[in-house]
């Protein structure tokens, strides 16, 4: 047989060009493209990918590797990619990391290799892999320490990272969109089209999501016997067939990139890419799905596992499914010469593929000793040389491949001396299949180890999901296609399609196959040219050492030594990696485990997740439901998450005036407010009172029904997070007011303790902000206007004392009043559903033309509030600001009961004498104003720089006051009411006093008037 194969090789009387195949693929000649690779031009085809093309045009380099800049050529022909990285290139669309095999070949395409200068071809840095002892996993740990590592830094930053972010503005647009189905299923192979054929017949909305140009998965690579006719022929139809079926929408170049709970799943969408800049800038480059289904479906596929012997990074050796895929698909030889390396039968339909076609096969080498089955004949029909028992020791040829040298294996990875030689420019090697399980373990599945197919396979999950096909561990066409309709039909009647009829699988062109042998790695040749990471230049000897050093974790060694963690997360190499490990450690693969498989599946740009949410749209724009009558009254309007009114300017008036004249108003008379951004959240159920207990630091338990109390709430460390009024609307219902921009945050806060910590209360929390719009009413002749509305409400001083809260009807609209104040004035807060809000807003004011009501917006409340000494949480506190810095003391001492953050409040570092408390500040001379944000300082001139003795957190001129006023932290603040001290800001100091924080009416005698 030795000689035979010998003879066979060196008697080729010519070696045949590399060429497109005249028939049998799936590209159009008729119309050819142009492009460019590294600066030189090229032609390639329609329906092409920039893979199939560079390899048609006979470009072996594609690539270079990370660490040593070795050259890299195809691999793979998928998503598992890890050597063809490149940058696509054009203004407002380029594109780093591109891969090769991924992308469609468009007319003026211009891409270029990465990790490589000048080029690709001739890369200066190709030099380190002289030096690759120099380089072992994470050199960088135990060198470049002396002088220090600053002397190095530059030169390791430029020469770090994968490709180059793009200079342009990106010129496409990217959409998002919410889809909800019964049924999804993800992967268009054989196994998922079947799928979707068996759900699509129960009626049902059923959504295919495959990641290709066109749905077929890897059949549309192969040339295979479906029901009598081609693997083509049956694509052809089925995808015919759930176009026309009403309810299934088919989405292809569709990542799947996410799963997670309770069956959302992320897709993205590739919708003009392959176009590249002759593009519809008017459609979007890509598009996010966001699915919910009720159940879901993989049918993933499964990715090709390299065989692991010395050099096998040459550029030439590529996965075997690859070479079928180009030869196919694209009808591109990969080579002249082929031998295939193997330990599993799935190689040998290549080997017929390749011979059919005209290229010449020089041999199948298989690791295993005597494999019998009818692929063996089948080869052995066709006259090509079948060497088993045999593997690569030793390849030969530095920029690509040249030649293989061979050699007897012994069994368990060991290798006798090499006997022959192949001549060959083209290695194509299969060390088994690992099953596309990256979502399905996302999902929350567990994994099982297959050790028949020498894999991991699904195992059992919470989810409603189910796998088919290779991704289940299932290799053979007909078994794919069977678990497909079974999954699908019981997918659809999991989701309510009745009793649907499952159809039959088709039969297949299988034939019986002989068991895999593993072949991990060649454990008696040289490990550090054995490599596993393609792309960071990781090799079964980086495993050793990682071992040497008692890395065990599987977590940790893949950190130590980067296996999987570039762009392609170890699709080709985790479970060789494992293997290596479990070999080195004496244990078995599934002792060792597996990386945990997180989101994105596939590499997503950032724009996919930004979408539309740019400029004006990155955020919901919130207006109050009188915004228009804010605008026509001259309100001056920031974003404040809402877009709320700060003041309303009248002719003549800059901001300062406005707000002077608007505070007087309210002073004197009465003024309304728009204050419908207050958080509103509803907390109800049989628990509510012991719940809210926790919550806040005083007593929610004994508050009346129709009564409110203003209340502190505090985090862990019994640090003040958010304040207000919470109100209880029955036994078992409150109403908990927050700060405005506190609603999301407090709400969400409330769910986490609610469903992670204390799962025994029954109590349900609903954010009803946006539900209620809400006028206050504020000034000494606030009641007067309320009782000129029509409302059933007694607004009587005795009837509806401060605190209390009332329900009925305001002109003829259900209304909830809450009498409470910001302003230091007596106060009405009217809530009405906020389809009522504008009309509410309107009458109010026309009941108080007659008191001449003036509207005020945020920074006259600012001023209002500052006379009185209201605390304004994260402008008067800070992360430090703790309940007994802000007089809260006798409060906390009278409850008995715990609530959140109060075991913080006893350590010494919350009762330390010399916090920072909160006061009240007034300036020496009432017509300087003080700068919110100065330090308190001793002394006039301090020399900088000072220690500190607090600073101001508010600040204003006060028009009822005439005069300086603000609040402020300072340490030992109580103790030194009426002490005076300086206010330091921007090398200026103002004379100041400390105070009381109530500046205004002290006694409350207005408040509760």
């Amino acid at each position: 047989m030795n000689n035979d194969v010998n003879s066979r090789v060196q008697g080729e009387a010519a070696q045949n060009p590399l060429r497109r195949l005249g028939t049998g693929h799936r590209v159009d000649t008729s119309e050819s493209i142009t492009f460019t690779f590294d600066g030189k031009t090229y032609t390639g085809c329609a329906g092409d990918t920039l893979a199939s093309a560079l390899l048609a045009n006979g470009v072996r380099r594609v690539g270079r590797s990370f660490k040593l800049h070795r050259p890299r050529g195809l691999l793979s022909a998928g998503r598992e990619e890890p050597n063809a990285l490149v940058q696509l290139e054009g203004e407002g669309f380029g594109e780093p990391n591109a891969r090769a095999t991924l992308v469609p070949l468009y007319k003026g395409l211009k891409a270029r290799g990465q990790n490589a200068w000048p080029s690709v071809e001739r890369d200066m840095l190709g030099v380190l892999g002289l030096f690759q002892r120099l380089f072992p996993a994470s050199f960088y740990y135990k060198s470049l320490m002396w002088p220090s590592w600053h002397f190095y830094e530059g030169l390791v930053r430029r020469l770090a990272g994968l490709g180059k972010v793009p200079r342009a503005a990106d010129a496409q647009q990217y959409h998002k969109r919410n889809l909800h189905c019964e049924v999804l299923i993800v992967g268009g192979g054989a196994a998922g089209l079947a799928a979707a054929l068996a759900a699509g017949a129960g009626g049902l909305r059923v959504v295919l999501m495959d990641d290709q140009e066109e749905l077929g998965g890897s059949l549309l690579g192969e040339n295979r016997v479906i029901g009598g006719s081609s693997s083509t022929a049956w694509i052809a139809q089925a995808v015919a067939k759930l176009r026309a079926q009403e309810g299934v929408t088919l989405l292809p170049r569709t990542s799947v990139i996410g799963y997670y709970e309770h069956n959302f799943l992320v897709g993205v969408e590739r919708v003009c890419n392959h176009l590249g800049p002759g593009a519809d800038l008017q459609q979007p480059r890509e598009r996010l799905w966001r699915v919910r289904a009720k159940q879901v479906v993989l049918a993933t596929g499964a990715i090709e596992r390299p065989l692991v012997f010395a050099d096998n990074d040459r550029p030439g050796i590529m996965l075997a499914s690859a070479v079928q895929t180009y030869l196919n698909r694209y009808g591109v030889a990969a080579g002249r010469r082929v031998v295939l390396v193997t330990n599993n039968d799935s190689v040998y339909r290549v080997a017929l593929d390749l011979h059919d076609l005209g290229v010449t096969v020089v041999a199948v080498v298989d690791s295993r000793r005597d494999p019998v089955g009818p692929y063996q004949q089948a080869v052995r029909d066709r006259q090509i040389p079948l060497l088993t028992g045999r593997m690569v020791r030793q390849v030969r040829g530095r920029r690509q491949v040249r030649a293989v040298r061979l050699a007897a294996h012994l069994g368990g990875g060991q290798l006798g001396e090499s006997r022959e030689s192949l001549a060959c420019d083209v290695v194509a090697m299969s060390g088994g299949w690992t099953p596309s399980i990256h979502l399905y373990s996302q999902a929350g599945g567990s994994l099982d180890f297959n050790e028949h197919s020498a894999c991991f396979v699904p195992a059992s999950c919470a989810q409603a999901v189910r796998v088919a096909g290779a991704a289940n561990g299932e290799f053979q066409l007909q078994g794919c296609l069977a678990e497909g309709y079974r999954s699908g039909a019981a997918a659809a009647r999991a989701a309510g399609a009745g009793a649907n009829v499952e159809p039959s699988a088709p039969s297949c062109d299988d034939w019986p196959q002989t068991p895999l042998e593993p072949y991990w790695y060649t454990g008696n040749a040289a490990t550090e040219k054995q490599w596993l990471d393609f792309q960071y230049d990781v090799k079964v000897s980086d495993i050793e050492l990682a071992r040497r050093e008692n890395f065990i974790s599987v977590e940790h060694v893949k950190r130590y030594t980067t296996n999987g963690m570039s762009v392609d997360q170890g699709k080709t190499s985790n479970v060789n990696a494992l293997a290596v490990m479990a070999a080195l450690s004496g244990r078995k693969i599934p002792a060792v485990g597996t990386t945990r498989f997180r989101p994105p599946y596939h590499p997503a740009t950032i724009g996919t997740f930004v979408g539309r949410d740019l400029g004006e749209s990155y955020a919901p724009r919130l207006e109050l439901p009188a915004h228009s009558w804010h605008l026509a009254q001259g309100a001056w309007m920031e974003d404040m998450g809402w877009q709320r009114p700060q003041c309303y300017l009248r002719a003549g008036e800059d901001f300062e005036a406005a707000v002077r004249r608007e505070a007087v108003a309210v002073r004197r008379s009465v003024g309304m407010f728009d204050g419908s951004p207050l958080g509103k959240i509803e907390v109800k159920g049989p628990d509510a009172a012991r719940f809210l207990n926790r919550i806040y630091i005083n007593n929610a338990v004994s508050l009346k029904v129709n009564a409110g109390r203003y209340g502190l709430m505090c985090n862990e460390n019994g640090v003040v997070i958010d304040d207000g009024v919470f109100v209880r609307l029955a036994d078992d219902h409150f109403m908990v007011h927050t700060t405005s921009g506190g609603a999301t945050r407090i709400h969400r806060w409330l769910e986490e303790w609610l469903q992670c910590e204390w799962l025994d209360l029954q109590v349900l929390v609903n954010n009803v902000t946006t539900q209620w719009a809400n006028v206050t009413v504020s000034g000494p002749n606030a009641r007067q206007v309320l009782q000129a509305l029509d409302s059933d409400i007694d607004f009587d001083a005795a009837a509806f004392p401060h605190m209390q809260f009332r329900s009925g009807t305001v002109n003829g609209v259900e209304a909830r009043i809450l009498r409470a104040s910001f302003t230091g004035e007596a106060s009405y807060e009217i809530s009405v559903p906020a389809r009522y809000g504008l009309a509410l807003w309107e009458a109010v004011y026309a009941a108080g033309e007659t008191f001449d009501i003036t509207p005020y917006g945020v920074e006259s409340l600012m001023v209002l509030r500052t006379e009185k000494g209201y605390l304004h949480v994260g402008a008067d506190t800070d992360g430090t600001t703790n309940p007994l810095d802000l007089g809260w003391g006798v409060p906390i001492g009278k409850k008995q009961d715990d609530f959140i953050g109060r075991r913080s409040l006893a350590r010494a570092n919350d009762t330390r004498k010399d916090r920072l408390q909160f006061v009240g500040i007034e300036a020496v001379d009432p017509r300087l104003p003080l700068p919110v944000g100065g330090h308190v300082v001793s002394c006039a001139s301090p020399a900088v720089p000072a220690p500190t003795q607090g600073y101001l957190t508010s600040a204003c001129l006060s028009p009822a006051l005439e005069k300086s006023i603000g609040l402020g932290l300072v340490s030992r603040g109580r103790e030194r009411l009426g002490e005076q001290v300086y206010i330091y800001a921007d090398g200026n100091t103002t004379a100041a006093k400390i105070v009381s924080p109530t500046h205004f009416d002290a006694k409350g005698e207005r408040l509760n008037g």
